[in-house]
């Protein structure tokens, strides 16, 4: 596994503070929030400062995102592209696991399902396709809130959505549980949207690294994790492992 580059991670989830923030974040406030010096904090902002991921107010010196990263995730992914080249890892994925599987898109504030498959053996025909599922309880909507600034900010500042008891309602624990995400390398959801039900979602990513879907398997939670509710780890491996062969569609991880 190659070694992660501290700075790197750093700089994300200054991003991903700035990005749920209602106004300008003070110098002290990043501080607080990511565990650091304030020296330091200011040497990371003020370095996405310069390439444009973060904008600093004149009069108050707090900072926002930046009109530069804004732009640079702009553009959405084609969800007809994204089933296109995931179907048949996604029909593999079901098929191994004998689970249901989808791929999901951030679009419209949503994780929008882009390819359903149903789980192997049902009758029901494949109708949810194109359905919305939400960002802070779904393991697939969990994936794009860890990668996607755009994701993050349509959160917006009400209160989340509780489905459940298990429902995960606090922001600054949300944000918390995106950085595990990242660190991981995958998602899950256990009874956050349904009751019994759960979830397992990896990132699919573009030729320049972007993560622009997520993939994942649903279920029943006896099926999808142990006795301790935690993700059984054949499963968590084989949806990472689909996310990968996906991402290689994309151009991503391919050897020259």
């Amino acid at each position: 596994m190659a070694a992660r580059i501290q700075s790197v991670e750093r700089a994300a989830a200054i991003l991903q503070i700035l990005a749920v923030e209602d106004g300008p974040t003070s110098l002290g406030q990043l501080a607080a929030a990511l565990g650091l010096a304030k020296t330091t904090t200011h040497g990371l902002v003020q370095t996405l400062r310069e390439i444009g991921f973060v904008d600093q107010d004149p009069e108050s010196g707090c900072y926002v995102v930046g009109v530069g990263l804004l732009e640079l995730g702009s553009r959405s992914p084609d969800p007809h592209e994204v089933r296109a080249r995931a179907i048949n890892w996604t029909d593999s994925l079901a098929a191994r696991t004998g689970e249901s599987a989808q791929v999901a898109v951030f679009e419209g504030g949503v994780a929008r399902i882009a390819h359903h498959v149903l789980r192997p053996g049902s009758s029901s025909r494949d109708e949810h396709t194109g359905t919305a599922r939400p960002l802070h309880a779904t393991a697939l909507g969990k994936v794009l809130l860890a990668h996607d600034p755009r994701a993050v900010r349509a959160l917006g500042q009400g209160d989340l959505a509780s489905f459940t008891y298990r429902t995960v309602v606090d922001r600054s624990r949300l944000l918390r549980d995106m950085a595990d995400v990242r660190d991981l390398g995958w998602a899950a959801s256990v009874e956050e949207e349904h009751p019994d039900q759960a979830g397992i979602a990896a990132p699919v990513r573009d030729g320049g690294g972007q993560v622009i879907a997520a993939v994942g398997i649903h279920g029943a939670v006896d099926s999808l994790c142990d006795a301790r509710h935690r993700p059984r780890v054949e499963l968590t491996e084989q949806v990472v492992e689909a996310g990968r062969s996906i991402s290689r569609e994309f151009g991503h991880g391919r050897r020259s």
